[in-house]
């Protein structure tokens, strides 16, 4: 594959979809062609998907069932979206994708993690980024921002992990933190705190010496 593969990770309201935005909008002037995806979410039977898990309902999914869900939006995502996206030699810019299933379902709900490890493998088809951008926060200041953000007229809250106890967001915060001690050649963790200009250029210079051809002379 010609393609670049990039994955933003981080909890509640660490800004991931506002730096995938601007970090697609840099690659473009640079004259990369960018594939913008999400999990869930990334295609129309994620989306169906991404509506069992995200919204708050009388039968919310079972922690096992969460991770069957995930791996099925995964698995149908890899193979239409974004294998074709690098194969066509596209940088794909994912929010969210396989570590954090480890972080929320592993470390937060507590699923083994050879389990998760398991279902990763088997839904991605061996399919790993290229760099990981790590968006770290205190989660008390990330779920703050989560709840604040405001809802498009006639759609509905995505609360479903947001209205979770404090401490099982600090557990997804540690797990996601120890993934990228485990993997920090891959896993690049960034400060997510700050105004959205300073967050942008800590992305750009964790992902810059992956596209030296378009960035020489300080581009």
């Amino acid at each position: 594959m010609t393609g670049v593969f990039l994955t933003f990770e981080g909890g509640e309201g660490t800004g991931k979809t506002t730096q995938i935005e601007r970090l697609a909008a840099r690659l473009e002037a640079l004259g990369r062609p960018v594939t913008r995806t999400r999990e869930p979410g990334g295609t129309a039977l994620g989306r169906t998907i991404r509506e069992l898990l995200v919204r708050s309902s009388e039968d919310s999914p079972t922690p096992l069932a969460e991770l069957f869900l995930y791996a099925a939006d995964r698995a149908h995502h890899v193979e239409t979206v974004v294998r074709p996206a690098l194969e066509a030699g596209r940088v794909v810019l994912c929010d969210r994708y396989a570590d954090a299933t480890e972080a929320y379902q592993g470390h937060g709900r507590g699923l083994p993690l050879d389990v998760i490890r398991a279902s990763n493998a088997l839904a991605t088809a061996g399919l790993r980024p290229d760099r990981t951008l790590l968006l770290d926060l205190e989660p008390r200041l990330g779920v703050a921002r989560a709840l604040g953000r405001a809802v498009p007229t006639g759609a509905a809250r995505e609360e479903r992990f947001e209205v979770e106890a404090a401490s099982f967001h600090e557990r997804v915060r540690r797990g996601y933190l120890a993934i990228a001690e485990q993997e920090p050649e891959r896993v690049r963790v960034l400060d997510a705190s700050g105004r959205q200009e300073e967050v942008a250029e800590r992305v750009w210079g964790a992902v810059r010496d992956l596209f030296p051809e378009r960035t020489a002379g300080g581009a």
